[in-house]
């Protein structure tokens, strides 16, 4: 059984184990620790398990009832973040994936996307959506909604009150060229129109005046897109400093459309629009050159890394090491429903995959040392980074590390769990910890989910002592 209304926002500590990174690669390890959390949501303490402070403070908890007491086989990690779903995409998750992109969103993707000009049919969808992302333990997630603006606007309510942490665009697309004549906005103008008044709905929305729910400025990609209408969403976002969010040199069709389109790659292009600063988050950009590698440094930008749905995708492997090496954001994206699984942690594992198989190469018939990439890898520790901080560092949010003044975002996991294949030893080592989680670690271990201090997913009959 879930608890279909978040607990209220009120000062309270967890004492137990918590993971986390605080850089990438760096994996530390919070043992007996006490997290003080205040009624803002943000951690006003960490108290280590040596501190003199730890005990007293934790028996003052208790007294109020408000001590959250982990035991040996359960541990916090910060909540995971999701920066590339597609909200509207949510009843084709697993379906069709056999196609090529092109024909993907054609045959499928546009006539799904359509139906949501019916607001019972979004309510519907979009109440299923945030539950299943939260019991995966997904705290922040970056929304493409749909071109449908009451739609939109039932997302973010949706995610308010189950407070989730969500940046929302309503989608723009107005070229007839790449657009069904169903799906589509009627001009530029219309586009950026609907787009403002969206900004301005999440803005004023009652309850959110912590800005949990955030507006993206939403072009989908350049080849749906007239040049009108990423010049105007370029000016809107300077203007407004919103997030910005589209994909980017996501297969070889969309890399050289643009490049036959606008003479230039999708990131250069982009930045000729304006479309391209601090807060642009980029989905998959798995064609990415080094020029463009350094212009998205540059400008701040990050890039979802998407390692599921590449696999269907893109025909490539995404140079995740290489993008990293030279000062990108990146943070990891289920990109549903062109990745197969709602999850962040099967694409954490699916990106240690990748890494390995660009990293080792896949061509039997190639000598090992001609079809090898050498210094591809990454280990389980940058996999939960950019499952957690890294993602929050893209999206310039203080979330993704247990760290006073960071938003207290966070899983409950529990490895004693009927059916679970996570089991602890207690000869573990930390990584070790770690490692188990990242490949063994489900939905039915995740017990509990706060964003802000609030709990926004619990199941019932937990072990857990309040």
């Amino acid at each position: 059984m879930l608890s279909a209304v978040p607990d209220a926002a009120t000062e309270r500590a967890f004492l137990g184990t918590a993971l986390h990174a605080p850089a990438r690669g760096q994996l530390e390890v919070l043992r007996g620790a006490l997290i003080v959390v205040g009624s803002n949501g943000r951690i006003s303490a960490v108290h280590r398990g040596d501190s003199p402070d730890t005990g007293r403070l934790a028996e003052r908890f208790a007294a109020s009832e408000r001590l959250v007491a982990l035991g040996p086989d359960q541990c916090l990690l910060p909540g995971l973040v999701d920066l590339h779903v597609h909200a509207p995409q949510w009843p084709q998750l697993g379906k069709a994936l056999d196609l090529p992109l092109e024909e993907w969103l054609q045959v499928h993707t546009f006539p799904l996307e359509a139906r949501f000009a019916d607001v019972h049919y979004a309510q519907s969808v979009y109440e299923s959506l945030v539950e299943g992302l939260l019991a995966n333990g997904t705290t922040t997630a970056l929304y493409f909604a749909s071109i449908h603006l009451p739609a939109s606007r039932i997302l973010a309510d949706i995610c308010l009150r189950r407070s989730q942490r969500a940046l929302i665009g309503r989608v723009a697309m107005d070229d007839p060229q790449q657009c069904p004549p169903y799906y589509r906005d009627a001009s530029a103008q219309s586009a950026e129109e609907e787009t403002r008044a969206f900004i301005a709905y999440v803005q004023s929305m009652s309850g959110n005046e912590a800005e949990t729910i955030r507006p993206v400025v939403t072009p989908r990609f350049i080849p749906s897109c007239s040049d009108d209408l990423l010049r105007r969403l370029g000016r809107l976002a300077q203007e407004t400093g919103c997030h910005v969010q589209t994909h980017c040199s996501e297969s070889d069709w969309e890399h050289q459309f643009v490049l036959n389109r606008c003479g230039s790659t999708d990131t250069a292009a982009l930045d000729g629009f304006g479309l391209l600063y601090r807060r642009t988050i980029l989905a998959h950009g798995n064609f990415i050159s080094d020029t463009d590698i350094t212009l998205i440094a540059k400008r701040g930008a990050g890039i979802a890394h998407c390692p599921l749905s590449n696999v269907y995708f893109s025909d490539a492997v995404f140079p995740l090491r290489r993008v990293l090496k030279q000062g990108v954001h990146v943070g990891l994206g289920s990109d549903i429903a062109g990745g197969a699984s709602p999850s962040i942690l099967d694409n954490a594992r699916q990106a240690v995959i990748a890494s390995r198989t660009l990293e080792s190469g896949v061509d039997p018939a190639q000598r090992r040392d001609l079809r090898r990439n050498p210094e591809a890898r990454i280990d389980t520790a940058t996999a939960f980074w950019l499952a957690t901080a890294g993602g929050g560092v893209a999206l310039d949010l203080p979330i993704g590390v247990f760290r006073e003044g960071f938003q207290f975002d966070a899983l409950l996991i529990d490895a004693r769990v009927p059916g679970s294949n996570l089991h602890f030893d207690r000869h573990d080592a930390p990584e070790e910890m770690l490692q188990k989680i990242i490949y063994h670690c489900a939905r039915v271990n995740i017990r509990e989910v706060w964003v802000a201090n609030r709990r926004a997913h619990t199941v019932e009959a937990s072990p857990i002592r309040h």
